[in-house]
């Protein structure tokens, strides 16, 4: 209906360029205390190129219109476009249908989605939800709400020193009454990458469905759901060079047209009276009211810029970038590394010695380098590993080896302050 977005300057074939990359996002270009900016925050929110920043525009100043239902000129193209951007998510995860996926305001509404949808209808008295150590609050807090309504249990798959899930534990949780398993794919605090293909499968030959949190994921690594055989998967548009206040789950289309809709209001009904309502189809059933058109297509927007680069070159790039923070923070004195297991993502957590990684990343920001602190919504982890917190530096597409130095020196700095 409108000219093809602007395509990002690099073809897949093309020799990975971060300099170029880096053009696309303009805060790159700012500075911080006096030092130009390094952004290590990418597992909090990774940040937006120009193509994205540019399709939010040209959307709000050509396009904007309620969408569904309206038959003028402007409602028609939002809603096009918002269909669209479903389309791009599909062929993204590689779902079989674009109905299975479901435009949330991201990983954490997607979760408590399949928690209200699914587990307040199939969940009862006695059964039971296997939950992993690594879960972030968003994959624990909704069933404990729900096994606290039903009179369910949660049971939870230890970890390991290295940061990895006792898989052996993990299958001798399963008995006659576990009916859920959640599990993310990707841990935020540690950066562990979970053997999710092999967990789905041991779950589904006892008739358990699986849950995926993908927030970490997705802007790292191809995934394909269907290989996966996930039944539901979720993550957000804000970790992947989209908008805030976006995300997705993907479900399998037999599981979620049993699912009860989460959310009452306009669009997800077909007919309402007094005495009766019938539901929308899928998706729709599951977006009611007005969704987030311009953050959808935004997040649309990203998923052409990511596909453009290619998912293997920057997970690629990523992996390079970790593995050379790994080895120069490894020889510092000092410094731990909470999170070694053997496959890992672009996170790196650590603690310095007699030092509150508060005081790490307020003297890091001194330096213009933006790292996490805290409990990464991840206590259960830290509890684990026995820290209050931790310093989190987490790479993306854009991050170069320099930024690594410049960390990797930061942390020197900090160790001087407190010598």
């Amino acid at each position: 209906m409108n000219a093809p977005d602007t395509a990002v300057r690099i073809s897949p074939a093309s020799t990975y360029d971060v300099e170029r990359i880096r053009a696309d996002f303009p805060i790159l270009q700012l500075e911080v205390e006096g030092h130009p900016l390094v952004y290590l925050d990418n597992a909090a929110s990774s940040q937006m190129p120009r193509q994205v920043i540019d399709r939010l525009v040209r959307y709000q100043t050509t396009q904007h219109a309620n969408v569904n239902r309206g038959v003028h000129y402007l409602s028609e193209t939002a809603t096009h476009e918002y269909e669209d951007a479903r389309r791009k998510v599909q062929k993204f995860i590689n779902a079989r249908e674009d109905r299975e996926v479901i435009f949330t305001t991201g990983t954490t509404d997607a979760i408590n989605l399949v928690a209200q949808g699914y587990g307040r209808k199939f969940i009862g008295a006695g059964d039971e939800i296997i939950l992993t150590t690594l879960e972030h609050h968003s994959n624990i807090v909704p069933w404990q709400m729900l096994a606290e309504e039903k009179g369910a249990t949660i049971r939870v798959v230890p970890v390991d020193d290295a940061g990895e899930l006792s898989i052996d534990a993990y299958e001798k949780l399963f008995n006659a009454h576990t009916k859920f398993v959640g599990v993310m794919h990707v841990s935020n605090a540690l950066g562990t990458v979970n053997p999710i293909k092999r967990m789905i499968a041991f779950a589904h030959a006892r008739g358990v469905p699986v849950l995926v949190d993908g927030a970490q994921a997705v802007p790292h690594m191809k995934v394909d759901v269907q290989d996966l055989d996930a039944d539901f998967y979720a993550f957000s548009g804000h970790k992947m060079c989209g908008p805030t206040g976006i995300g997705a789950l993907y479900g399998k289309t037999a599981v979620l047209e049993r699912m009860q809709p989460y959310k009452g209001g306009g669009d997800m009904i077909l007919s309402v009276t007094f005495e009766k309502t019938t539901y929308n189809s899928i998706p729709h059933r599951f977006e009611a009211g007005t969704p987030p058109i311009a953050a959808a297509i935004g997040m649309g927007a990203a998923v052409d810029y990511l596909t453009a680069i290619g998912m293997d070159a920057i997970a690629a790039h990523e992996h390079e970038l970790l593995e050379y923070a790994t080895a120069q923070v490894s020889r510092m004195k000092g410094v731990r590394i909470v999170g070694t297991a053997a496959r890992k993502a672009s996170v790196l957590s650590f603690v310095i010695d007699g030092v509150h990684p508060h005081d790490v990343g307020t003297l890091l920001n001194q330096e213009g380098i933006a790292v996490r602190t805290g409990h990464h919504c991840a206590q259960p982890v830290m509890e684990r590993f026995r820290v209050p917190a931790t310093s989190r530096a987490s790479f993306a597409l854009y991050n170069t080896m320099a930024e690594v130095d410049a960390l990797v020196a930061g942390i020197r700095d900090v160790q001087k302050v407190f010598a």
